[in-house]
């Protein structure tokens, strides 16, 4: 029933009253938002990044149609399907992937408390022509997902497309007997760690706020304890090589369209200064709508204070954990993704025992309106 009236309000589209309100969110959308800054990336660059996105490619699908890998924050109930393969194919192959990939990961780790899996928010930064968002989102719907896919990912994540590129290490470095026991060692430890991220798997869906967080959260924790497990075997072979294999290492990656196999400095840069500024519609955007939708009094609206505020310092730890620059080495730029993936815990935990409360104070309608927040939400 609920889709039903949401598509027949679609149909009908916004009353006049509320079009300049719409107007508002979507520019405060746009604006407040760690991947803003990717609006005005070239226009072709955007939409092969998009585009990746959109199917929720994993890197190697990306790549072999010519596209960067982009970040996809869910397939199914799975949060963050690809984190195995974006966490340690990143390390090897960072120019494989959006310049925005981590900006993207961060603006729907924050929605998704709020909004769900269907953000209508999350689809303006992507795009570079402003206003075209709200009907293409419209249009995609929920993407499919296979039972295939969902085996694969929570069954052998270490496998197929999600593989990793050990041939393509052997082939650049030519490991000495000695190395290719150290690189052995990294491939066992890289089976390990797949094994963290099956326990992390869900096969239904998270249908309130509250569970939302507590799975995105598992998934992450699932993710920094893989890190944990690869590190020093990353680090141990690496430190085995003598320079020239370094230097060959450090320049693995499939080529990507027209792409240059080095990160232009100037995205760099932009990434750093753009995590600074504010983030506008990841703690006030959301927050206003459930005052709104819900209209909260005393003790609901105190904890619905306590909950902006708590989202406010969540966001600011994340702007906190993006790195001035890319790393030029697989072990740093693993040490900075372990960065990130424990301030993305962090945030976590702050929302969580505030998001816990609120919620608890809310009647079953209120619930019910803050569990569909996102049908509703729509500009």
């Amino acid at each position: 029933m609920q889709q039903s009236d949401q598509a027949r309000l679609q149909r009908l589209g916004p009353l006049p009253s509320e079009r300049s309100t719409a107007t508002a969110a979507a520019q405060a959308a746009a604006r407040g938002r760690f991947a803003a800054q990717f609006r005005s990336n070239d226009a072709l660059q955007a939409r092969a990044a998009l585009t990746a996105r959109e199917n929720g490619w994993a890197p190697r699908h990306a790549w072999r149609r010519g596209h960067r890998a982009a970040f996809v924050a869910w397939l199914g109930p799975v949060f963050w399907p690809y984190a195995y393969s974006d966490i340690f194919e990143y390390t090897f192959w960072p120019a494989a992937y959006d310049p925005g990939y981590w900006a993207y990961a961060y603006d729907d780790f924050v929605d998704t408390v709020f909004w769900g899996t269907d953000s209508p928010y999350s689809a303006y930064a992507r795009y570079p022509e402003p206003g075209a968002a709200i009907t293409d989102y419209r249009a995609r719907g929920r993407a499919s997902v296979s039972p295939q896919a969902l085996r694969q990912l929570c069954g052998s994540p270490d496998k197929g497309v999600t593989a990793w590129p050990i041939a393509e290490i052997t082939r650049a470095v030519r490991p000495t007997p000695e190395q290719r026991a150290l690189l052995d060692e990294l491939k066992t430890a890289a089976a390990k760690a797949a094994d963290a991220f099956k326990e992390s798997c869900v096969d239904s869906y998270a249908m309130t706020p509250p569970a939302r967080l507590r799975a995105m959260t598992n998934r992450v924790s699932a993710t920094l304890n893989a890190v944990k497990i690869v590190r020093p075997a990353l680090e141990q072979f690496y430190n085995s090589l003598n320079d020239e294999q370094k230097a060959r290492f450090n320049a693995l990656g499939p080529d990507v369209g027209e792409r240059s196999r080095q990160q232009k400095p100037q995205e760099a840069s932009t990434q750093a200064e753009a995590c600074g500024d504010p983030k506008s519609s990841l703690t006030q955007l959301p927050i206003e709508r459930i005052e709104a939708v819900i209209r909260p009094a005393g003790e609901q609206k105190e904890a619905l204070d306590r909950l902006s505020d708590v989202t406010k310092k969540a966001v600011a730890g994340l702007q906190a954990a993006c790195p001035d620059d890319v790393p030029l080495t697989p072990v740093g730029r693993l040490d900075a993704m372990e960065k990130r993936l424990k301030a993305m815990l962090e945030a976590a935990d702050w929302v969580q025992e505030a998001l816990d409360k609120f919620y608890a104070t809310l009647g079953n309608e209120q619930k019910a309106r803050f569990n569909t927040l996102q049908q509703t939400a729509s500009p």
